[in-house]
This record gives C-alpha cells, sequence and structure tokens, in this order.
C-alpha cells in the first residue's frame, strides 16, 4: 500500500485469508480499494450474526480487520453512543473503529483487552497497525519500498509470492542461545512481529513505530499495609475474570492442578449460573509427573465438568511436523504439543478457554527468581568474599553434587541485571549458549554474540537501577512472555480454533503486580506470595502448597528412548549437515551424551525444531516422521 499506484489483488488477499483458515472458519470477508486491502478469517465469539469483518464507519470512510476480545467494549460503546456515533452491531470491533474517530493512535490507551489489528482511514490515507500491550494476539508484517503485508500469522504473508523465503542465518545463535526468539527480527529475513505495546502507523510512503505502552514498577504508597493490597487484588481479579467470561459460546478452563489456574477457576465460577467444562491432560510412561489428580481436586471443589486425556511420545512424534507448521518460529516449547492435544479435545466442548498464563510473570512464581534475589542479597552480604564464597559454593556443589548450586558459581562476581536474560537462557552469558561446540568451523567466525543478545540489551538498560526481582520481571514480561509462551499459547489453541484467554495478563493487574514492593511478592523461601495469600480461602491447601511443576511432558525420556532413532536420524542426515552451520561429529557427541544421562533435552529440541522449520517454511516439504 505505499506504492499509490498500486492495485491490491483480491485473489492474494483471500489466498492470504485462506492460509490462516484455522484461526476463523466462521465468516470470511474481504475488502479491496485500489492499493488496500483487507482479508479476515472469523471465529465467531461475540454477536455471532452481525459479527462479519471488515468493518467500517457509517460513511465506509474507516475500515478495520481485528482480532482478539476487548473485555471493556461494553462500557466505551456507552461512552461513543452518548458522543453521536451510530452502530450497526453489538460487537467489540465496532466500537475500535468509532473510538479511532474519536481519538485516533490514542484510542489505543482506552482498549483493555488483547488484539491485533489493522485499520485503513480512507480520508488520510493512513494505514494503522497495532498490538495489544502484552502481545497475547500476534502480529507478523513484511515493509518494503512498495508495499506492507501483514497477517496473524506468518504463513499469510508467504501467500504473497513476492515475499522471498530466505533464512536470516545470523539469528540462529540467538534462537539457539535464548531457545525462542526474543525481539521483533525473525528468522525469515524481511518479516518482522510487531512489538507488544506499539503501533505501525504509515501514510504519504512514511512508515513510523511507536510505543504506547510499558509496563512501569512505581510501587505502592508507602501507607499501603499488605492486607489491604490482598484486598484490592482481590477486587482486581474478580473484576478481570469477570470480563473475561464475556461470550456469547461455551467458555471452559485449562486447569493444570496449580495455583494459578485454580485461582482463575474459583472466580470464574462466581461469574455463571452455567456449568463450566475443564480440561487437563496427562502423560503415558513410568515415572511421569502426573498433574491429573490436582487438576480433578480443583475441578471437585469448584464443581466444573471435568473432561482429561493422556497422550504418548508417539502422539508427541506425530505432531511435530504440525507443531513447527502451527508455531512458525523455532521454538523450544514441547508443552505446546500438549496444549495442541488438550484444545483439541476443549473443542468438542466449548469455543472459548480461559488458562492461569502469565501469573508467574506478573507475581514471581519460579524458583529462579528466588534462587538469584537470594544470589544477589549474598553478594552484597559477601563483597569482600566474592572468590571465597564462589569456591564455598563450588566445594558445596562438589560435596554433595548439586548442579543447580553449581549454575550459579559464575555469577558471584558479574553485575547484575547484566548476565539476566530470560527464563529459558543460561544464566552465565560469557561462553555463549551450550550448543557453540557444535557450530561448524566455517560458521563459527560469522557468529556475533553481542547481536545475538542485542534484544535485551535495550531492557538491560531500562532496569539497570531496579531491584534485582523487578528487573527480572520486566526482562520476561518483555521477552519470554510474548516471544515463547503467548506465542504457544495462541498459536497451539487458535490451531483447533479456539480463543485462549488469560486474565492474569490483564494490563490492569500487570501495572498493580509492578507496583507492589517486591516483598510482597517474594518472601522467604515463598514465590507468589501475595496471589497465594489473596487465594488462601479459595483454593485447596493441597494446591495452594505444593512444588511447582506446570505441564509436566517427560519429552527428555521420550527423546532419549522412544524418539531416539527418529531425532538422531533428522539431526544427522546429509541434509541436516551440509546445510553447513553444525559439525556431524560434534551433533553425534552431543546426541550420545544425553543418552548417556547428560541433560541436553533442551538444546536437541531446539535443534530438531530448527531443522525440520527450514524443511517446512524454507523448502516447502511436507515432512513426514517414522
Amino acid at each position: 500500500m505505499l506504492d499509490p499506484d498500486a492495485v491490491v489483488s483480491s485473489a492474494l488477499v483471500k489466498a492470504m485469508a485462506d492460509m490462516i483458515e484455522h484461526r476463523g472458519p466462521d465468516d470470511e470477508g474481504y475488502y479491496v480499494s485500489g492499493q488496500v486491502g483487507l482479508g479476515f478469517r472469523r471465529l465467531s465469539i461475540i454477536d455471532l450474526q452481525s459479527g462479519h469483518q471488515p468493518l467500517s464507519n457509517e460513511d465506509g470512510s474507516i475500515w478495520i480487520v481485528f482480532n482478539g476480545e476487548i473485555y471493556n467494549y461494553q462500557e466505551l460503546r456507552t461512552l461513543l453512543l452518548g458522543r453521536g456515533h451510530v452502530f450497526r452491531t453489538r460487537t467489540d470491533t465496532e466500537v475500535i473503529v468509532h473510538l479511532y474517530e474519536e481519538f485516533g493512535p490514542a484510542c489505543l490507551e482506552k482498549l483493555r483487552g488483547m488484539f491485533g489489528f489493522a485499520i485503513w482511514d480512507q480520508k488520510t490515507r493512513t494505514f494503522l497497525l497495532a498490538r495489544d500491550r502484552v502481545g497475547i494476539k500476534p502480529l507478523y508484517y513484511h515493509l518494503s519500498d512498495t508495499s506492507l503485508i501483514f497477517g496473524s500469522e506468518i504463513k499469510a504473508i508467504l501467500a504473497d509470492p513476492a515475499v522471498k523465503r530466505e533464512m536470516a542465518p545470523e539469528l540462529i545463535d540467538r534462537f539457539l542461545t535464548f531457545l525462542y526468539l526474543p525481539g521483533e527480527e525473525t528468522l525469515l529475513k524481511g518479516i518482522r512481529k510487531l512489538a507488544p505495546g506499539h503501533y505501525l502507523l504509515s501514510r504519504d510512503g512514511k512508515t513510523i513505530q511507536k510505543q504506547y505502552w510499558d509496563l512501569g514498577f512505581a510501587g505502592l504508597p508507602q501507607s499501603r499495609s499488605l492486607e489491604d493490597a490482598e484486598g484490592e487484588l482481590v477486587s482486581q481479579l474478580a473484576e478481570a475474570i469477570g470480563l473475561h467470561m464475556i461470550a456469547d459460546v461455551p467458555v471452559g478452563i485449562l486447569l493444570s492442578g496449580g495455583v494459578d489456574s485454580t485461582g482463575v477457576l474459583s472466580f470464574a465460577v462466581e461469574e455463571t449460573d452455567k456449568k463450566i467444562s475443564s480440561f487437563t491432560i496427562g502423560f503415558a510412561g513410568a515415572g511421569v509427573a502426573d498433574e491429573r489428580p490436582y487438576a480433578r481436586l480443583a475441578s471437585d471443589t469448584f464443581g466444573s465438568q471435568h473432561h482429561e486425556m493422556t497422550i504418548s511420545a508417539d502422539d508427541f512424534a506425530a505432531f511435530l511436523p504440525k507443531y513447527v507448521w502451527h508455531m512458525e518460529e523455532p521454538v523450544c516449547e514441547p508443552p505446546a504439543i500438549a496444549m495442541y492435544y488438550v484444545s483439541k479435545l476443549a473443542k468438542g466442548y466449548v469455543k472459548v478457554l480461559l488458562s492461569g498464563e502469565g501469573g508467574d510473570e506478573a507475581f514471581a512464581g519460579y524458583s529462579n527468581y528466588r534462587n538469584l534475589v537470594w544470589l544477589e542479597r549474598a553478594k552484597r552480604g559477601l563483597s569482600f568474599l566474592k572468590t571465597p564464597a564462589a569456591r564455598g559454593l563450588s566445594l558445596a556443589d562438589a560435596i554433595f553434587d548439586l548442579p543447580r548450586v553449581a549454575k550459579y558459581v559464575p555469577l558471584m562476581s558479574d553485575h547484575f541485571p547484566a548476565y539476566y536474560y530470560s527464563r529459558t537462557s543460561n544464566p552465565h552469558r560469557t561462553t555463549g549458549n551450550r550448543l557453540g561446540t557444535v557450530y561448524s568451523s566455517a560458521f563459527l567466525p560469522t557468529i556475533d554474540r553481542e547481536q545475538s543478545i542485542q534484544p535485551v540489551r535495550t531492557l538491560q538498560a531500562r532496569v539497570q537501577d531496579q531491584n534485582p526481582l523487578d528487573a527480572m520481571l520486566y526482562i520476561d514480561t518483555k521477552t519470554w512472555l510474548p516471544d515463547d509462551l503467548l506465542i504457544k499459547a495462541d498459536k497451539m489453541t487458535m490451531a483447533n480454533s479456539i480463543e485462549l484467554r488469560v486474565p492474569l495478563l490483564d494490563h490492569k493487574i500487570l501495572e498493580f503486580a509492578a507496583s507492589l514492593p517486591p516483598s510482597f511478592k517474594l518472601r522467604g523461601a515463598t514465590t507468589k506470595f501475595l496471589l497465594k495469600k489473596a487465594l488462601t480461602q479459595r483454593i485447596p491447601k493441597e494446591i495452594r502448597d505444593r512444588k511447582k511443576t506446570g505441564f509436566p511432558v517427560p519429552y527428555e525420556t521420550w527423546l532419549r528412548k522412544d524418539l531416539k532413532d527418529m531425532v538422531w536420524g533428522i539431526l544427522t542426515d546429509r541434509k541436516t549437515i551440509n546445510r553447513g552451520y553444525f559439525r556431524k561429529n560434534a551433533v553425534e557427541d552431543l546426541l550420545r551424551a544425553n543418552s548417556n544421562g547428560s541433560d541436553y533435552s533442551k538444546e536437541i529440541f531446539s535443534l530438531l525444531s530448527l531443522e525440520l522449520w527450514q524443511r517446512t517454511f524454507l523448502e516447502r516439504e511436507q515432512v513426514a516422521l517414522h
């Protein structure tokens, strides 16, 4: 649309929309006029009969395609009606159109929800792309001298034959460092992610990107007590979850048997007189952690209609090609496969799912946060004994065989937050990632370690004076959360035409959590202190006090045993090695070491994902695993 003389092909717009039919099997719609083309696939959730898109204002001068949900749309609709706007539907989509008429791009500040949308303003010849504050909904774009192409998924953009399928090899090390791709770049040259909390504006051949929201850690007023904060959190949870229950179709919940999802269920049942369906998953094989008893306990406690299933190593392997196809970016996220199967189960009962995703990033739920806060306290207390302290940790590791202790030894002399990159990366970055020795002699010299970690450098600068806990929470909320966890959540549920909602990532809850002093989130050995306190009287003690496990997908065992031959076959075959990135002997050594007890499961799964991704998206193979 940057070329004023361009004419968009209706057939191309339809082909792009057809590539993401799974995201919206209920309806399709198109608007094509000269240099502008908008295509849409709809998953009907609100106003099922009249929510057709693309949708315009009264005089047809402003058009929108919108993916997501605006949870305060009824309040905004009332505001806009009072200002004289005329509505043809009762959808949240039309609210955005009129809100844009009233406020322009500043309308984004008034929206409460998850979204990726595009608006074409014919009067001002302005094109607006916008993404929600946290990145719950994905939005990709390709910008050239003559065009701006966008989509909710990369495969929609690739439907345009003018977009080349070119690898960005300089980002391989970034992926293998973090085990996902933080930042706005993708492994496909020229295709970028619109950053969360940002919008892109194109007018008169010029394109700019601006940030409209950031997460600030201001702190509660000193007069606020822990009890006051607890009461406010309960009130905010009730409001957010109530808003997330709004739908004209059945709503269910993903139950992990943990604090967050059980807490969400406890509020959700108060918002409806209908029985809520709940869903969980387990894994076949001996010695596998099983979340299902805790999920059943949660279901029994709150009276949900519970459903569960079991998947095996064969199920896991069978879905791998589709995992790569739907994820579109290499990501080391084996739980995504469990997410796919459990949402496939849910599809038979509901169209909307709620989950507890985000509670850990908002309220400090990971043991890593606790361990590194303790480490920083120890460093301050032993500032004159850093080297002896490090030696003491090394001695403890040698005597007690504590690998979890050993990984913190190098950090005793490092400055925080310079060593903190993300939950899924090795905290100590000076030696690069664990796969550095696998790179080929030709590829290794091309790697720029600083370029690999560049996306977090700006974030580190923003939090260099922040306390360690809030610094970690900020970096994770800007990187691991949108570029790993939320991509997984969106892509795997939408693969089954299911909408996933994440009420704990409501921006008002995030802002409230960020305002809390660190001691309200992490107290002693207790993570998520305030959230657990707020839920004490609501959820069973067995769930509240249990050790965090998440989706315990036993992929480590499967890669060593059940799927060993398949993994060896793909990672050591001629096609993989001839790409020139990795040394065959080193890859074999890595696989052998993993089989003999050293844990390289994440690295191996990442290499597997990378190779399958190249075959799928660069070479357009129909990958079949045997």
